[in-house]
C-alpha cells in the first residue's frame, strides 16, 4: 500500500468525489425548487454521498478486489449525479452554467477513480492487496491444525 495513503481521505479521488458533493449540497439543491425537496433532491444528494461513502468503504475492505468493486460503485454514483444534473437542466430546473461545471465535477472525480482503480488492480502491485498484516493471525486448517 502506498505509504502516502494513511486514510480514505488522503484519495485524491475521494477528494474530488467530496468537492461534487458539496457542489451538489451548497450549490445545486438551494437552485432546486422547493416541490423538488423530496424527489431530484433527495435522489441528487443521496447520489453525491454515496460517490465519498463507496471510496471510504472500499478503502477499509481487506482485499484490493473488494476496493475495486466499491470504486466502480463510487464511479457509477458520480455518473448518477451527472444524470440527475441533466434531468434538472432539460426541466428548466439549472441553468447550463451550473450543469456544465457538475459536468466538469463529475469528469474529474471519475477520471481520478479509474486511475487509483488501476493502481489497485496492478500486478505489480500485489503486495498490497492485503492491507493488513495477517502474519500476526494464527491460522490453521480443520483437518491438520497445519498453521501457514
Amino acid at each position: 500500500m502506498n505509504p502516502k495513503l494513511k486514510t480514505f481521505e488522503d484519495l485524491k479521488c475521494w477528494q474530488a468525489c467530496r468537492d461534487l458533493r458539496l457542489f451538489v449540497a451548497k450549490e445545486v439543491l438551494p437552485a432546486l425548487p422547493g416541490n423538488e425537496k423530496y424527489r431530484l433532491s433527495d435522489q441528487i444528494l443521496r447520489a453525491a454521498r454515496s460517490t465519498t461513502a463507496n471510496l471510504s468503504e472500499g478503502f477499509g475492505r481487506f482485499h484490493y478486489m473488494d476496493n475495486a468493486k466499491f470504486c466502480s460503485n463510487s464511479r457509477g454514483s458520480s455518473y448518477e449525479v451527472l444524470d440527475h444534473l441533466i434531468t434538472a437542466y432539460d426541466e428548466d430546473l439549472l441553468s447550463s452554467e451550473m450543469l456544465e461545471k457538475g459536468r466538469k465535477l463529475v469528469d474529474s472525480a471519475v477520471k481520478l477513480i479509474n486511475g487509483y482503480m488501476r493502481y489497485l488492480k496492478n500486478p505489480v502491485k500485489q503486495p498490497m492487496a492485503v492491507r493488513e498484516d495477517i502474519s500476526i493471525y494464527k491460522i490453521t486448517t480443520p483437518s491438520d491444525n497445519t498453521d501457514f
